[in-house]
């Protein structure tokens, strides 16, 4: 099996597959990329069980066969070898494969190939979905699932459909996002849970994927595909809870506000925090107050003054900090909205101007 490829298109395969490939103690062939020659093309396969992926690259070649080769080895050789050469061979002998450029040639001893699993493909009907929307979706909530596995639907992102928004959600139950994207008819698979430890797997490959890609799903996977690169990841079996049940209808007090500024205080007011990362929020629309204030006994104490545009009754309020302080990534807008139900409610938080497609809720600190 001998193989001739274009550096950079090799360099590209290799950086997508190593990045999904995982250690395993009862399994070493999952640190593999897996390199396989079949009907004249190449293609890098990896998977850490939980996310699968192929990448196609067109290449001289000779004979078929396949190989794994240590991933974190072939990447950190092929990263260092130059641009400036054209192509780069890859040549299988006496169960090593051999990597050569114009000045420079290095031995990898390979892996047995049996025990890798093979990448599931999906056959249901594609759709077209465009890549940085579904990213930015991706983004814009994901900070908000659970770390923890005891309730795998909260440790995922929720997708689904509603009439023309593609709508994305996740929550850790102490806080909630949503984001809301304008695409028509661009979901029809029903409700997707996909676990938040492969979000950021499939966010990076899917920025080099192209504008479009053709999503596939069914009740136990979904899958992304285009330009020779195939994704595909397990879906969470679980339901995730009816979130709309605990958005509030009304508010009794609501402050809007410059997100620097609102920033600036959340950074001030962490430094004293307590191991809660506990602050109080103060709004007092009479005397034209908004007030963050922490207190921490090791520490010392901090209250900060914002000018916020305020309405409705006095009402104070506690947060953790970073759960506030989180959601400003997802909002563009100069202006923010705090819209305040109750001291023991929870407070939500919209973008003021620009999109208005995302919500964030925070449920205080009891």
């Amino acid at each position: 099996m001998k193989i001739e490829i274009q550096t950079k298109k090799l360099k590209e395969a290799i950086t997508l597959t190593e990045k999904i490939s995982g250690k395993h103690v009862t399994l070493p062939v999952l640190s593999c990329v897996l390199c396989e020659v079949k009907k004249g093309e190449v293609v890098f396969r990896a998977t850490n069980l939980d996310v699968g992926i192929e990448v196609t690259v067109p290449a001289k070649v000779e004979g078929e066969g396949s190989v794994a080769i240590p991933a974190h080895i072939i990447a950190s050789l092929i990263s260092q070898l130059p641009d400036q050469n054209p192509t780069i061979k890859l040549e299988l002998s006496s169960g090593n494969i051999i990597v050569s450029s114009a000045k420079s040639k290095g031995i990898i001893k390979t892996v047995a190939t049996e025990d890798f699993p093979s990448i599931p493909r999906i056959i249901e009907d594609s759709i077209s979905v465009s890549t940085d929307l579904f990213i930015k979706g991706l983004r814009s909530v994901g900070y908000s699932a659970s770390v923890s596995n005891v309730k795998p639907e909260l440790s995922s992102v929720y997708v689904y459909s509603d009439e023309e928004n593609v709508v994305f959600a996740a929550t850790d139950s102490f806080r909630l996002a949503e984001r809301k994207i304008k695409a028509p008819g661009a979901i029809t698979t029903g409700d997707i849970l996909i676990p938040f430890k492969n979000i950021s797997d499939l966010i990076r490959t899917l920025e080099g994927m192209g504008s479009t890609v053709h999503m596939r799903a069914n009740k136990n996977l979904i899958s992304f595909e285009a330009n020779g690169v195939y994704i595909v990841s397990r879906i969470t079996d679980g339901v995730f809870p009816d979130y709309r049940q605990i958005i509030p209808k009304s508010f009794i007090a609501e402050a809007v506000v410059l997100k620097q500024d609102i920033l600036n205080s959340l950074k001030i007011s962490n430094i004293f925090s307590d191991k809660f990362n506990q602050i109080k929020l103060i709004v007092d629309p009479k005397n034209k107050i908004m007030e963050i204030q922490t207190k921490n006994g090791d520490v010392g104490e901090n209250s900060t003054v914002i000018d916020a545009a305020l309405t409705g009754e006095r009402v104070e309020i506690n947060f953790n900090c970073k759960y506030i302080a989180d959601c400003f990534q997802s909002i563009d807008s100069d202006s923010v909205s705090f819209q305040i139900s109750g001291p023991n409610r929870p407070m939500v938080i919209r973008p003021v101007s620009g999109d208005q497609n995302f919500m964030y809720l925070a449920m205080p600190n009891r």
